[in-house]
C-alpha cells in the first residue's frame, strides 16, 4: 500500500528509468490560475541521484510548466509514474522545478554533465530538486503494451532547423525563437513563459496566440478580459464609501466634529440640485 519517503527508495531507482512515460503536473499560485498536466514520453529523462529528476522539454504548443516554475514564489512539480507492466505501482515526486533554457549556461553544464542528447525542438531542461515520494498500489492501472515511440514531434522540427539553418540568417519563418515568442512566451492565464520567446516576440513584433476563450479569455498579456468581477468591486467599494461619510455626517455621535458640519453642508448642497443625489448603475443614492 501507500508509504512515504524523503528521497527515492533505492530499489526502485532502476525501476524508474526504464518506464515509457510519465505524467508532469504544476499549477500557477492564483487561485483562479489552471492546473496543467502534461504526458511526457521517450528516452529524455533521467535520475542523477535519489534527491533530483530532470527532464527534457521539448517545444510545444503550450508553456504552462515553464510559467509556473518561473513564476515568483512558485515552483511546485509532481512527476508521477505508473507501471503498465509487471507489478502494480504508481510512483510520485514532488519537489521544486528549475527551468534550465535552451543554449543557457546551465543548461549546457546539465546536458554535459549528464550526458544527455538533446534533440531537434529541445528547449529546455527541467530539473526537479526532490523533497517528498509517494508510493501507492496502483491496482486499477490496466496493462499495456509499449509499441514504440513517436518520432512527429523530433522529425517535425528537425526539418524546421534544417531549413532555417539552410536558408539563412535572414529567413525568420523557421526561426525557433519565433516559434517561442508564437506559443510559448506566455502561459494560458497570462504568467510570462520563455525567456527567448519573450525577447523575440519583442525583437520581431510576434503577437502570442490566443489560448483561451470566453469569459476568463486574455485580453492583453498579464490580463484577464474578466473585468466585469473588477467592476462590481469597484461599485460596492465606492458605495460603502459614500454609505459611511452619510452616516458620520448625520448620527448624533458625531454631531460636535467640525468633519460631521462640513460633511452636512456637502449634502445639503447636493440635495438642493435640481437632480438630488446622484445614481450609481440605476441606483439612486
Amino acid at each position: 500500500m501507500g508509504a512515504f519517503y524523503e528521497e527515492i527508495p533505492e530499489n526502485v531507482m532502476e525501476w524508474i528509468v526504464k518506464q515509457k512515460v510519465f505524467w508532469v503536473s504544476t499549477a500557477p499560485l492564483s487561485k483562479h490560475g489552471h492546473v496543467n498536466v502534461s504526458p511526457k514520453g521517450g528516452e529524455c529523462f533521467g535520475v542523477p541521484d535519489r534527491r533530483t529528476f530532470w527532464y527534457m522539454d521539448m517545444t510545444g504548443s503550450g508553456s504552462e510548466t515553464i510559467s509556473h516554475l518561473l513564476e515568483p514564489g512558485n515552483g511546485r512539480i509532481t512527476i508521477l509514474f505508473n507501471a503498465f507492466e509487471g507489478a502494480p505501482r504508481i510512483l510520485r515526486l514532488w519537489g521544486k522545478g528549475r527551468v534550465l533554457e535552451y543554449a543557457s549556461p546551465e543548461f549546457a553544464e546539465i546536458v554535459a554533465h549528464e550526458n544527455i542528447k538533446t534533440m531537434p525542438g529541445t528547449r529546455s531542461i527541467i530539473v526537479v530538486d526532490i523533497h517528498q515520494v509517494g508510493t501507492s498500489c496502483g491496482y486499477q492501472v490496466p496493462f499495456f503494451d509499449f509499441v514504440d515511440y513517436r518520432h512527429v514531434l523530433e522529425d517535425y522540427f528537425r526539418k524546421k532547423v534544417e531549413r532555417h539553418e539552410k536558408q539563412g540568417e535572414g529567413d525568420e519563418k523557421d526561426f525557433m525563437d519565433r516559434y517561442w515568442a508564437l506559443k510559448n512566451a506566455w502561459s494560458m492565464d497570462g504568467l510570462p513563459g520563455m525567456k527567448r520567446g519573450l525577447k523575440a516576440g519583442k525583437e520581431y513584433s510576434v503577437v502570442p496566440i490566443q489560448k483561451m476563450v470566453g469569459r476568463m479569455a486574455i485580453k492583453k498579456n498579464g490580463g484577464l478580459s474578466n473585468g466585469g468581477e473588477l467592476h462590481v468591486a469597484y461599485v460596492v467599494i465606492a458605495l460603502l464609501t459614500i454609505l459611511v461619510a452619510i452616516l458620520a455626517a448625520t448620527h448624533p455621535a458625531f454631531e460636535y466634529f467640525p468633519a460631521q458640519r462640513r460633511m452636512q453642508g456637502l449634502l445639503s448642497q447636493v440635495t438642493s440640485m435640481p437632480g438630488g443625489l446622484p445614481s450609481i448603475g440605476g441606483l439612486r443614492l
